[in-house]
């Protein structure tokens, strides 16, 4: 599938149960655009098959992003990004979930920012320190 904002490939991702209350239209499949680290609701028929959270490698978005149910939580995580005031509470939960799950959002943030590979749909440069504030408070 194609990301409907910016047309790049996607990454097709079961969402694990406890996360669904993060994805978008709370999905058990989430659609992550490889470029603008959108993520979607997923499960339509012009999505390839979802890999389980597990097993769900981002690779290929960035080597340093992270694997797995870290990598699946920190995703959610970028797609909130835009909207710090209103998803506080679910940005806080979902950098925690990164965290235990083995993942450094904030290192993969500052490799995300000096990479030209991706273009993330919000101001990278702005969101970190804002993010290092709500995480440290």
């Amino acid at each position: 599938m194609s990301c409907p904002v910016c047309e790049s490939p996607t990454l097709s991702v079961v969402v694990p149960e406890d996360l669904r209350e993060y994805a978008p239209e709370r999905s058990e499949i989430v659609e992550f655009c490889t470029v603008c680290l959108r993520t979607h609701a997923g499960g339509s028929e012009e999505s390839a098959a979802p890999v389980d959270a597990a097993d769900a490698e981002f690779s290929h978005v960035l080597e340093s992003f992270p694997s797995g149910r870290a990598g699946v939580a920190f995703a959610l995580l970028l797609g909130k990004l835009d909207s710090l005031a209103l998803e506080r509470a679910a940005i806080e939960t979902l950098y925690a979930e990164t965290e235990e799950a083995g993942g450094d959002p904030m290192l993969t943030l500052d490799r995300i920012a000096a990479a030209g590979s991706v273009q993330p749909h919000f101001d990278i440069d702005r969101r970190r320190p804002q993010l290092a504030q709500f995480v440290d408070d």
